[in-house]
């Protein structure tokens, strides 16, 4: 069988190095859609700036997920962009072939579950395509796929539009938490990766996970939805869907925010699951800090309390991260000055 899934045809029943064992399979449970995951109107800030400050900064507080709806990013784009993606992963298979990768220093890799897949006891439902997208640098640009024809063009249009609300909403968390406005700017935002998630029909969803229970180790993550579910999040002991809105964008503080807000944010716990009738295809953004920056909670966040966390490398934090099976409390723990 052709390890891209997005090649499967007609898919009967879950392959073996598919099917979870019984305690991390998520069962036949129904998972609600959550009504309390905060949905943020930002085009209310001009007018109720400190309004959209409190919510922004209590949801990252309290869930470390929120959705932001009027956001600037063009409803027309998200669109596009959605379609393109899509039609990248309708692609034959031996375009398809040419980008695939287990490289993770390649600068534009396809790959179906993990980019452990070879050494991996179970594997994950989903293909993924991530590539390098800011600096748009011409390099960067021309290992994306050519095909389709537009793919380039809009996605670049794309990383630029949802690069400025990311880091339009650090700027808000700076307002919200004491620290002088553009405080992340620089190396704390040096990197952009795009990942796009495609996940093909699962016959028994009962068995299989589209991706596992993580949190994400970088800065600030973003993701636009399709109209299938599949995204839960871990609060108070139990799963909970987050609904698909149309034109909303899933934010999600990443651990290094956690780490430099001295833990007064949260980075959601969060996984996907699969769906017996339709494909699901998402689009990720990832703000990234420079490999080579020190991370440390910020001074001005200590002055009257402790430091949380001891000041590392981010490259140092990543390679632990992905050492200890991306475990985010192990990884912090490693970190930790105070218990």
């Amino acid at each position: 069988m052709d390890v891209l899934m997005s090649n499967w045809k007609n898919v009967k029943s879950v392959p073996n190095s598919f099917v979870f064992p019984s305690d991390r399979r998520p069962g036949n449970n129904i998972v609600p859609i959550s009504q309390d995951i905060p949905v943020i109107d930002l085009g209310n800030f001009s007018n109720h700036g400190v309004e959209t400050i409190q919510q922004i900064l209590e949801a990252s507080q309290e869930f470390g997920i929120f959705q932001v709806i009027n956001h600037g990013v063009s409803a027309s784009l998200m669109n596009e962009t959605m379609n393109v993606c899509k039609d990248f992963f309708d692609m034959p298979g031996e375009y398809k072939a040419s980008f695939y990768s287990n490289d993770p220093t390649r600068n534009c890799r396809l790959y179906t579950s993990t980019l452990s897949y070879d050494n991996e006891e179970f594997h994950y439902w989903r293909d993924n395509l991530t590539h390098r997208c800011h600096p748009l640098h011409e390099d960067h640009i021309l290992s994306w796929p050519d095909q389709p024809t537009t793919y380039r063009e809009t996605v670049g249009a794309y990383s630029v539009q949802v690069r400025e609300l990311l880091l339009n909403i650090l700027d808000i968390l700076c307002k919200g938490l004491g620290l002088e406005v553009g405080y992340f700017e620089g190396e704390l935002t040096q990197n952009q990766l795009m990942s796009i998630n495609h996940h093909i029909p699962c016959p028994d969803p009962s068995l299989a996970l589209a991706m596992p229970e993580h949190c994400d180790p970088n800065l600030i993550s973003m993701l636009q939805q399709c109209d299938v579910p599949g995204l839960e999040v871990y609060k108070d002991g139990q799963w909970t869907g987050v609904e698909a809105i149309p034109n909303a964008i899933v934010v999600i503080p990443g651990l290094q925010l956690r780490v430099i807000s001295n833990e007064k944010l949260k980075s959601a716990i969060h996984r996907v699951v699969t769906n017996s009738t339709e494909s699901r295809t998402t689009i990720g953004m990832f703000v990234i800090p420079s490999h080579d920056i020190a991370i440390e909670p910020a001074r001005d966040l200590t002055r009257n309390v402790p430091a949380v966390y001891t000041s590392y490398v981010y490259k140092d934090f990543f390679s632990t991260f992905t050492g200890k099976g991306c475990e985010a409390e192990t990884v912090l723990k490693c970190f930790r000055l105070v218990d």
